[in-house]
């Protein structure tokens, strides 16, 4: 059972996940924990740092902020007992959890659920502080964005569970965003591979490294709400394909308004020209997403393609730099734009998706400014004001709106 920052933003808060705990215990079930930091205290900590030093000890940073999940595994083993439930907090180190040395975002080399095992053997909950763990020279090493999702997942492995329930604010995974598509309905299954590209391309609710070991290591992750009473159907379970049961032609639409698109024309059309525009790119660490290529009239390239909004300015100033090598004419940059995706592993089998997406966003007048495919997804960069309107207009041309009254 993993709980995040919201489910434990307060002792109120805290003591609601203890009993969801007892009860869980009193249906027979061994369960170990994972929590988040307290909503807001990894900013702060966060912020604390970038005050003293912007540039601070990256080990020394982890020590930091990695201190919310120390005094939430604390707080919930005090609130357990309380209960009347056994329990004892763990930190990364004690497990132990190790990491590399990436601090910041340290990839998981390898969990030791030994420890974890022998507690639950002997009746005990064990409380396990989330997105950290301890690197080769016994420092604390934090995961990054989304860590407590992963550390979950990893130990669930580890300790060889039939299931890792991620509790949030949420009660499971949404065929959109119910917030923008008021028809969006919640999805009893979804594939590893689908949570994987929805989630690659804006959707919030579990974080892609997480998915992505779960799919390694095949363990049945479930999202759920920890503000509502739940059963065995609450929320939505990610499984393997051939474990779902839904087998519909597109299971999700996400979007994203974090993009920023980037077009540099007339670039000299010969061999290697692209090598030599995103390499300095990926040196200096930008992830670059949807490539258009073109060739004009005159033979020269038209070259567009995205990055993060965070990335922008920075990209900008490597091409410029790169100008007077490679000869380009213009440089333009637009982030007034949205990324739809339509994400289905019914793709695989079935025509007719694409030509779908084109001719709805078509009908409502939608331009397409760049494209990009895979497998069993299919993404569109599109003027951001439009974002909402093709959202829901193609909700509805892929038959995923719930009907009257069957909303989850």
């Amino acid at each position: 059972m993993k709980f995040g920052g919201t489910s434990v933003k307060d002792l109120d808060r805290i003591r609601i996940v203890a009993e969801k705990v007892k009860k869980e215990r009193a249906r027979g079930q061994r369960v170990a924990v994972v929590v988040s930091a307290m909503s807001g205290v990894t900013n702060q900590m966060v912020e604390y740092c970038r005050n003293l030093d912007a540039q601070a000890d990256p080990a020394e940073y982890d020590a930091v902020v990695a201190s919310g999940e120390q005094v939430t595994s604390g707080l919930l083993a005090i609130a357990l007992g309380a209960l009347g439930v056994p329990a004892r907090s763990f930190q990364g180190w004690q497990i132990p959890l190790r990491t590399d040395e990436s601090h910041g975002c340290a990839a998981i080399e390898d969990v030791d659920g030994h420890a974890l095992r022998e507690c639950m053997d002997r009746g005990v909950v064990p409380v396990i502080a989330g997105f950290q763990g301890v690197d080769a020279q016994g420092r604390i090493a934090t995961l990054g964005r989304g860590g407590s999702d992963t550390s979950a997942v990893a130990l669930a492995a580890a300790i060889r569970a039939d299931q890792c329930d991620i509790y949030t604010d949420v009660d499971g995974i949404y065929t959109t965003d119910p917030r923008i598509v008021k028809q969006a309905r919640r999805l009893d299954r979804i594939t590893y591979e689908e949570m994987l590209e929805l989630a690659s391309v804006g959707a919030k609710v579990l974080q892609t490294r997480s998915v992505g070991l779960a799919m390694r290591e095949k363990v049945h992750v479930r999202v759920l709400s920890s503000f509502v009473e739940t059963d065995d159907s609450s929320g939505t379970i990610v499984v393997d394909e051939d474990e779902s049961v839904e087998k519909k032609l597109v299971t999700g639409i996400a979007y994203s308004m974090d993009d920023a698109k980037i077009t540099i024309r007339h670039v000299p059309d010969e061999p290697g020209i692209a090598a030599r525009i995103f390499e300095p790119l990926s040196a200096a660490g930008l992830n670059v997403d949807m490539i258009v290529q073109s060739i004009g009239v005159d033979r020269s390239t038209n070259m567009t393609f995205t990055v993060s909004k965070g990335d922008e300015a920075r990209a900008c100033q490597i091409l410029e730099e790169m100008r007077p090598e490679i000869g380009y004419g213009d440089l333009d940059m637009s982030h007034n734009v949205a990324k739809i995706s339509v994400v289905g592993v019914g793709m695989r089998s079935n025509t007719g998706v694409a030509t779908t997406m084109f001719r709805t966003l078509a009908e409502k007048g939608i331009n397409i400014q760049v494209i990009s495919t895979s497998e069993i997804k299919i993404s569109v960069l599109i003027d951001a004001e439009y974002m909402e309107l093709a959202m829901r207009a193609l909700h509805t041309a892929y038959g995923l709106d719930a009907s009257e009254g069957a909303q989850a």
